[in-house]
């Protein structure tokens, strides 16, 4: 395994870095989506409008009504959709604020049917901030390359 790898998109080099930097903090919504399952989320706050990815087994589901741990990020939605997978569960949460968000969940004390029953359910999604990376949007990409 290599100490340090580079990205390309399109002959360009997207990223350069430690395979884990480079899986870990992402600089382009490309480089998410290229190496690994990546969520991205836009948010608009005063005006301005951010862009940032969280990786899906980082995110904690908990119960609508459950305290995330403090200084924690939350977002409030649905599980929409759910594949079991036998070690792991992906669930598809609906945003109330918008957006789709995927969560990567371990099966160590859950069976297929438990898991399952999870549709449609109110939850709330809690992950901690250094897990939340800012990224360049597509057009940021291209002005910049």
């Amino acid at each position: 395994m290599s100490d340090r790898l580079a990205v390309f998109n399109a002959g360009r080099i997207e990223q350069v870095g430690s395979p884990a930097e480079v899986y870990e903090h992402p600089q382009t919504e490309f480089v998410a989506g290229f190496v690994g399952v990546s969520n991205v989320l836009e948010r608009s706050t005063n005006g301005q409008t951010s862009r940032f990815t969280v990786r899906p087994e980082k995110i904690r589901i908990l119960g609508e009504h459950e305290d995330a741990e403090p200084g924690a990020h939350t977002e409030a939605g649905q599980i929409r959709d759910i594949v079991y997978i036998g070690m792991v569960t992906r669930y598809s949460v609906q945003l109330d604020e918008g957006g789709m968000l995927m969560v990567i969940r371990q099966n160590l004390e859950t069976t297929s049917s438990e898991v399952l029953e999870a549709r449609g359910r109110r939850v709330r999604l809690a992950w901690r901030p250094e897990h939340t990376y800012a990224i360049q949007s597509g057009e940021e990409e291209e002005q910049h390359g």
